[in-house]
């Protein structure tokens, strides 16, 4: 692999909604309150634990979904449900059984589009949780690991009440020798995906709210 241009793209597939901001059909909705709001202020932790402090890659975001927290947690902790509604989740398999909880892993794949450096392929992500604390935090780490590619994430979750529903806080952090080729260009797709992420997590939890059924 050489060039920013393909160390980018190949940067880009570590989170899997990073891919719907690679290929841009992500679409920012037109309400402000609606849309995930960067925040660049202090890091988020999981008790006590948060991102890499070194990481020159990172981006955290946040938005307030009008659902009850109980829905929003078990759509993110569920994992195993993931592909039913963030699109660019392949698979996604618990390596362990019952609640996520410390220790728990998860295995999921995406796919990874055809560029200038890599054929279409897949990228395989191992999670586990580092870090939890039922309805309020989440932290786990791992590698992606693809043709040429490997990507070392730590990704921290924040889940509080406020009026009318729950703000989620997500911060990610990215590092290994690709990402670091292109900084900007990883922050910025790494920004993309986790606002598609936050996106298809408010619709999805909303949906669910006001269903009749719900």
């Amino acid at each position: 692999m050489s060039g920013l241009r393909s160390t980018g793209l190949r940067a880009a597939l570590f989170t899997a909604p990073l891919v719907l901001g690679l290929l841009g059909t992500a679409a920012v909705p037109a309400g402000a309150a609606d849309s995930p709001t960067a925040h660049p202020g202090t890091s988020l932790t999981c008790r006590g634990a948060g991102v890499d402090p070194d990481a020159l890659v990172r981006h955290r975001t946040e938005i307030v979904i009008n659902a009850p927290l109980h829905t929003v947690w078990t759509l993110e902790t569920d994992v195993a449900n993931w592909p039913s509604w963030q699109p660019p989740v392949s698979t996604a398999e618990r390596l362990d059984h019952g609640r996520l909880r410390t220790g728990s892993a998860f295995r999921w794949t995406t796919p990874i589009p055809p560029n200038p450096s890599t054929p279409d392929t897949s990228l395989e992500i191992t999670s586990t949780v580092r870090q939890i604390e039922r309805g309020a935090c989440i932290r786990w780490t791992g590698p992606a690991i693809g043709e040429g590619l490997r990507i070392d994430g730590v990704h921290v979750w924040n889940f509080t009440k406020v009026r009318g529903g729950v703000r989620v806080s997500t911060e990610e952090t990215h590092t290994g020798a690709q990402v670091e080729a292109d900084v900007p260009t990883a922050t910025r797709i790494l920004r993309e995906g986790l606002e598609s992420w936050l996106r298809d997590l408010k619709t999805t939890a909303e949906a669910a709210a006001h269903s009749p059924h719900h």
